[in-house]
């Protein structure tokens, strides 16, 4: 019924175009040369214009084609097609084969699992236990997570195999300051909602809208691992007549408390119609080896709109390295990268409104940020 329905108001909407057009231009001159009375509502005229029955069946029917098929080769051309999911886009495509032998050898001989496979299965059971503990900090099992450790370490012509540790696995985010930079700061903005675009499954290129929404719930909890390899770049200066010297000492013309590194949260929170801001801060040693720390946050004052994470390194010049980031409440961990996979992606296709993990706020000349796997 409402097929009909439908039907019907494209054939008014059909013959109001027509009306339109004759208004406008002429009907005679628009159509050209007149059909004989006998055929003109038939769909058989030449040159004149289609009945509005023919715009309504091309509107709404499927567009179809064929192809000759050259004789003896029908049983080959049928034998490669397949029909597509008739409930998303309903059609008849080419059928995705498996590969041959041949071609299953060229890709294994390609492939890096069968060198890594074989260096798992010489493991002992304790160097499989290693492994399984340090995965179960990814959500990954002991052998996907030596399979991506130790095809980054092949990539990069790196000899033997890793070490597992729970405090950092496979790619480590890299924040480094040389000269002439002493400052770098990054941000990771957590909006109470924001929107990504979506592949729709069952399409090729079709893309919607998807909102993604953060209520946050106290506690939350906030921390990373990290190691630190820093060391203060400030200059105390000093000027005499029109001469001017530096030294390298900790602290600075604006005091010792310019100089820190320090991961910490911003929260945007409204109370009584008043806008408030309030730190979760943890201070980073300058130099240290890998470490876990962390911290809660349990009050905040009426609704919070948002919030946003920041790593901030000030007069300080060297490498901090960072895993394991995490943002946690209502149950779940909300950081995204958290094992810093590729901290330096912006924005992209999918996240058009906020960058997909971080992104710079002070990345002066000699400051960068990356992620790396580093031989440990």
């Amino acid at each position: 019924m409402n097929f009909l329905k439908l039907l019907l108001k494209l054939c008014a909407a059909s013959r109001r175009k027509e009306r339109r057009f004759a208004a406008l231009f002429g009907a005679r001159a628009r159509c050209g040369a007149r059909a004989p009375e006998g055929r003109r509502d038939k769909g058989e005229s030449r040159g004149g214009c289609a009945p509005s029955g023919f715009l309504c069946y091309n509107v709404i029917m499927a567009k179809t084609t064929y192809v000759n098929i050259l004789a003896g080769l029908e049983e080959a051309y049928y034998k490669n097609l397949q029909s597509g999911d008739r409930f998303a886009v309903p059609r008849i495509r080419k059928k995705i084969p498996f590969l041959s032998r041949k071609r299953k050898k060229a890709v294994t001989l390609r492939s890096l699992l069968p060198t890594i496979a074989e260096i798992w299965n010489n493991f002992s059971d304790a160097q499989r236990e290693a492994w399984g503990e340090a995965g179960s900090k990814m959500g990954l099992n002991g052998y996907r997570l030596f399979v991506q450790d130790q095809a980054l370490r092949i990539k990069n012509d790196l000899p033997g195999t890793a070490t597992p540790s729970l405090l950092h696995q496979s790619l480590v985010g890299v924040l480094q300051i040389d000269e002439p930079a002493s400052e770098l700061k990054i941000i990771q903005v957590h909006p109470h909602f924001y929107w990504v675009s979506k592949k729709v499954t069952g399409t090729k290129s079709q893309y919607e809208p998807v909102k993604i929404t953060e209520d946050l719930a106290l506690p939350v909890t906030i921390g990373l691992n990290y190691r630190a390899e820093l060391e203060v770049a400030v200059l105390c200066k000093a000027i005499f007549g029109v001469s001017e010297f530096a030294v390298s000492e900790f602290g600075s013309e604006d005091g010792p408390d310019e100089t820190f590194a320090k991961f910490y949260a911003l929260f945007w929170h409204s109370y009584q119609g008043a806008d408030f801001y309030d730190a979760l801060e943890i201070n980073l040693d300058f130099i240290s080896d890998w470490k876990s720390v962390e911290d809660t946050l349990t009050n905040l004052s009426g609704y919070v709109v948002g919030y946003d994470l920041y790593i901030h390194l000030k007069n300080l010049r060297g490498t901090l390295y960072i895993d394991n980031i995490k943002v946690e409440h209502s149950g779940q961990n909300w950081a995204r990268d958290p094992y810093c996979k590729d901290i330096n992606q912006g924005f992209t296709r999918a996240f058009y409104q906020v960058p997909k993990h971080w992104s710079g706020v002070i990345v002066p000349d000699g400051a960068w940020f990356e992620s790396f796997y580093i031989d440990w």
